[in-house]
């Protein structure tokens, strides 16, 4: 104990208010108190004392463990809110956002978001035309009314998905980008805000060459499941890709023997890693955005992917988990990946993504699902159309 010269009865004020810090923190001011009252003990001896030193050693981890698997995640990734709820957007802070048809179906459905839904009716009937073009104007109107929205709660890019029955018409494909981009630009949105999402079929991906090369347009490659559909991609030097983890996952419980995986053996987090190691490897502009994710095991097994675009629930998982999280993919371990520079051209695009069967049954499901929805819209949206007309 100090010597009888170091009033202790001045202490338990100082360390009363200390009590509800962390312990290392404590052992800090005993410390400081100690070298305080002590004639023998200089100040500055405190910092090379071994208790200080193992203090100091350990209080980084405690601090990471202060911090939300969340938090931990944005410091190597940048994490984008998968939806069309401006209030989890609110919640979690995210760089980005993207939407797709079954995404803002959930959100035109719901209260909050109806006077979206009547003012892109009335800007389509004021359109004019057939109900069928008046509701496809409506339809662009809505999407892209949430998307405006969305960026004002954001700091990055939204991206805004083409009609998934448009996705082996390239043509209409661009046209139907180019019409969004400028339904954007009336509403004060610069386009390098907005990312076009299109499937990646041979259609969308040319399409994507043919809008990121003539009009600037930024282009999301979204329902990508095989390799060959990443390399296409990249050829076309198309902004952003996002090839999906989850569905991959459901595929592989479905269609074999194995009903569970570990993260780093899942074979979506297989598939998204080589697909990044590759692009980095050989230098691709491409940048990648792990997307569809089950469970957290996934996300933190992408820690280090340019970009993951996560569903509300699981960012409210990760932000009420504390383990540690580690990048899994960066640029040097890219490097050294044993991966093979490979060109296709659309015959091999064909062949390669063919052989992959779970790929082949992925995008087409996929295609149909988003076109389902969008059905589920355009219905929807038909009744209101009615009951304006009638009146109600």
């Amino acid at each position: 104990p100090p010597s009888s010269s170091a009033p202790l009865a001045r202490a338990p004020p100082l360390l009363c208010l200390s009590l509800h810090v962390h312990a290392p923190v404590l052992l800090v001011l005993l410390s400081l108190l100690w070298t305080r009252h002590s004639k023998f003990v200089s100040r500055a001896s405190v910092y090379k004392a071994p208790l200080f030193s193992l203090i100091m050693s350990v209080s980084p981890d405690k601090r990471r463990k202060m911090e939300s698997a969340l938090e931990q995640l944005k410091k190597y990734t940048v994490v984008v809110a998968d939806t069309g709820d401006f209030n989890a957007i609110d919640e979690y802070k995210p760089q980005d956002a993207t939407t797709n048809p079954s995404l803002i179906l959930a959100a035109a459905k719901m209260p909050a978001y109806q006077h979206l839904v009547d003012q892109a009716i009335k800007y389509g009937i004021a359109k004019g035309g057939s109900e069928e073009e008046q509701v496809t104007n409506i339809m662009d109107k809505l999407f892209v009314s949430f998307g405006v929205e969305i960026l004002k709660k954001i700091p990055g890019r939204v991206s805004t998905e083409v009609d998934a029955r448009l996705s082996y018409d390239k043509d209409e494909m661009v046209a139907r980008a180019r019409r969004l981009i400028g339904l954007y630009e009336d509403a004060g949105i610069s386009k390098d805000r907005v990312l076009i999402k299109l499937s990646s079929t041979w259609e969308g991906i040319q399409a994507g060459r043919e809008l990121e090369d003539k009009y600037g347009i930024h282009c999301n490659m979204t329902l990508l499941f095989s390799f060959a559909q990443a390399v296409a991609c990249a050829e076309a030097k198309v902004t952003l890709i996002s090839p999906f983890v989850g569905r991959i996952l459901d595929w592989y419980k479905e269609n074999t023997d194995r009903k569970s995986y570990e993260p780093n053996e899942d074979p979506g987090v297989v598939s998204v890693t080589k697909i990044y190691n590759y692009y980095k490897k050989y230098g691709y502009s491409t940048v990648v955005m792990g997307a569809s994710f089950r469970n957290t095991g996934e996300v933190k097994a992408l820690a280090g992917c340019d970009l993951l675009t996560i569903s509300p629930g699981l960012l409210g998982e990760l932000s009420q988990d504390h383990d540690t999280v580690t990048p899994c993919l960066t640029p040097q371990t890219a490097k050294a990946a044993d991966l093979d520079k490979v060109h296709l051209n659309e015959k091999d695009f064909r062949w390669q993504h063919n052989e992959d069967r779970m790929a082949v049954e992925k995008l087409s499901d996929g295609i149909r699902k988003f076109a389902a929805d969008a059905i589920k819209l355009e219905t929807m949206i038909k009744e209101k159309i009615q009951n304006v007309k009638n009146g109600q």
